[in-house]
């Protein structure tokens, strides 16, 4: 085979810059590609700790944190709110939290949190995943007099009702009592929901 009249550098030169672009062409292809297996900055924020200030939050008031899509309850307490939780217990289907699947082991106590000021209680009915309403008043729920309610959640979807602790009571369609996320506090009144460092 005679390469007569050919130019050996130019077809070189060709052959480089085909490989070049050819491999610009499959970078542009994988990286997006790669890109796609990592979860999104969306998803990442989804399963983020949230913090939050509730200092300002007066006693008595509720106040809703988004976590993961969920709605965490944060609630201070009065000392009438605590006095109350002992009154109910006999009412409760799981006043001790012995199930240790719905709460942190520090959160294993009478009134389930960290901190007795503040209620840190998931927004979600343990029965079918309706969303109960705060009711503080003692003895009303939605206007009606109801023995020993010394305020609590109420859900409208069913009539499950839990005390200001999340603690389920007997005889109602919800068989758990209220889950408490994973959380610490940074200050005395800064905390963070998803981040478990114990009760220290």
């Amino acid at each position: 085979m005679s390469t007569d009249g050919v130019n050996v550098g130019r077809r070189r030169l060709l052959i480089g810059l085909t490989s070049a672009v050819g491999a610009v062409g499959v970078a542009g292809v994988a990286v997006p590609f790669v890109k796609s297996w990592s979860p999104s900055a969306k998803a990442k924020a989804a399963g983020a700790p949230v913090t939050a200030d509730i200092g300002q939050l007066e006693p008595g008031q509720k106040v809703v944190i988004e976590w993961r899509g969920k709605p965490v309850w944060v609630v201070r307490r009065t000392p009438a709110m605590l006095e109350g939780l002992k009154s109910v217990e006999g009412d409760l289907l799981d006043p001790a939290s012995d199930d240790v699947n719905q709460q942190p082991d520090y959160a294993r106590n009478a009134h389930r949190s960290i901190n007795p000021e503040f209620a840190i209680l998931t927004g979600i009915c343990t029965h079918l995943g309706c969303s109960p309403l705060y009711e503080p008043e003692v003895g009303l729920i939605q206007g009606a007099h109801v023995t020993n309610w010394q305020g609590g959640f109420f859900c409208p979807c069913h009539g499950s009702k839990f005390d200001l602790a999340g603690r389920v009571y007997k005889g109602v369609p919800a068989p758990k009592n209220l889950e408490v996320p994973p959380h610490s506090y940074d200050a005395a009144t800064v905390v963070t929901i998803g981040v478990d460092k114990g009760a220290a």
